[in-house]
């Protein structure tokens, strides 16, 4: 049984191996709709000229919970920190370099919605204002604050994805992931 289970990877490496692709497909597509909410929200604030209250971007619109809960802003924020973290080892070299900008950017990110998080639940304020508030927010508004947060966490990590498809042979051995075409190739020509 022991010989079984070492032969079986785990989740983190299946994550960063043969599901590395996938893995990525699927949290792309989610870390992009989240940013298009905020890009949405700016829209209706700067182009529609919305009040800010008014513009909840698209889901805040029929669920406006979505936008005044610390805890789902700080869930998203979290749960993005973990999958940075936790597909990280599927890449080396300059996408490795990208993916952790991203990495700590989003960990700074996070440390901005625990701090929004710990105020909705304290009552205590930072900067002794009415609302909660992050420390950079002191010094920009929230709805521009958290598009550029996004947006810096989310254009190295495309770039990370798009060099990391086009890895070396070396990158590709050291990681053990498929996701470049050559890699796919590789496989199929040792399946045949």
């Amino acid at each position: 049984m022991a010989a079984l289970d070492s032969a079986r990877p785990g989740l983190l490496a299946s994550l960063n191996g043969k599901y590395h692709r996938a893995a990525l497909a699927v949290f792309a597509v989610v870390v992009v709709a989240h940013w298009a909410e905020h890009l949405v929200q700016a829209f209706q604030i700067y182009v529609l000229g919305w009040k800010t209250p008014d513009a909840r971007g698209v889901l805040g619109i029929p669920f406006p919970k979505l936008i005044s809960s610390e805890w789902l802003h700080y869930g998203y924020a979290i749960v993005m920190l973990i999958a940075l973290f936790a597909l990280r080892k599927g890449f080396a070299g300059r996408s490795r370099q990208w993916w952790n900008l991203a990495l700590g950017l989003q960990f700074w990110h996070h440390i901005e919605h625990l701090l929004l998080l710990v105020q909705a639940q304290t009552g205590w304020r930072l900067g002794g204002g009415t609302a909660p508030s992050s420390i950079i927010q002191l010094f920009i508004p929230r709805v521009e604050l958290h598009l550029f947060y996004n947006t810096i966490v989310t254009i190295p990590m495309i770039i990370a994805m798009i060099v990391h498809r086009k890895a070396s042979a070396v990158e590709r051995q050291l990681t053990g992931c498929t996701c470049s075409p050559e890699s796919r190739r590789e496989l199929a020509t040792a399946a045949s």
